[in-house]
């Protein structure tokens, strides 16, 4: 983790063994991996799309993405078997320790209007989902360079054996979910 979120980890990490119950400090949710993927939807055909598309996600994650391709032919939405739809990147260890420092204090505050995140985009399984609508949020990314905006999703897989254990680590980490400023019953 970036030095400061390595120090927060390990600070919240002793915190949520006790609140949790946990016997052993192992059995603390941590991160495991930070998936950034963008579809190329309808500019799927457009080779200077696809080269934006790699070109801005390289920037963003210091990681040559991997472009993704439909694994059957779907007639409704004009798709063929191994058609390149998207491009994704898997960042661990330190990179997405850094990309997730990064997320927290300086992309979220430079998105626009922005309210906080929703503590519900859990999927069930301990993992937080979020969207982006526009990439040029990364400082990493010039406004007057982007000649096209697209959006981006961005996955992050915890170890957390529920969502409440998940939340819990993503709040005391520093992600801004909203609703966290009024108090909880416990």
């Amino acid at each position: 983790m970036s030095t400061a979120l390595r120090e927060e980890y390990q600070k919240v990490a002793g915190e949520l063994k006790q609140e949790l119950g946990k016997s052993n400090l192992y059995e603390v949710p941590r991160l495991d991996k930070i998936v950034v993927n963008v579809g190329m939807g309808l500019a799927k055909d457009e080779d200077a799309y696809k080269d934006l598309v790699v070109k801005s996600l390289t920037k963003i994650t210091g990681q040559q993405p991997i472009i993704t391709v439909a694994r059957k032919s779907i007639a409704g939405f004009k798709l063929r078997e191994g058609q390149e739809i998207g491009a994704k990147v898997t960042l661990r260890g330190q990179r997405m320790e850094d990309f997730l420092y990064r997320l927290i204090h300086v992309v979220l505050p430079r998105v626009r209007d922005f309210r906080g995140l929703s503590p519900k985009a859990f999927d069930g399984q301990g993992n937080y989902t979020l969207g982006l609508k526009e990439h040029t949020v990364f400082p990493e990314i010039a406004p007057d360079d982007a000649t096209r905006v697209h959006p981006l999703q961005i996955t992050i897989t915890t170890t957390g054996a529920s969502d409440d254990e998940s939340r819990e680590l993503l709040k005391r980490l520093g992600f801004p979910f909203t609703g966290q400023d009024k108090k909880e019953p416990k």
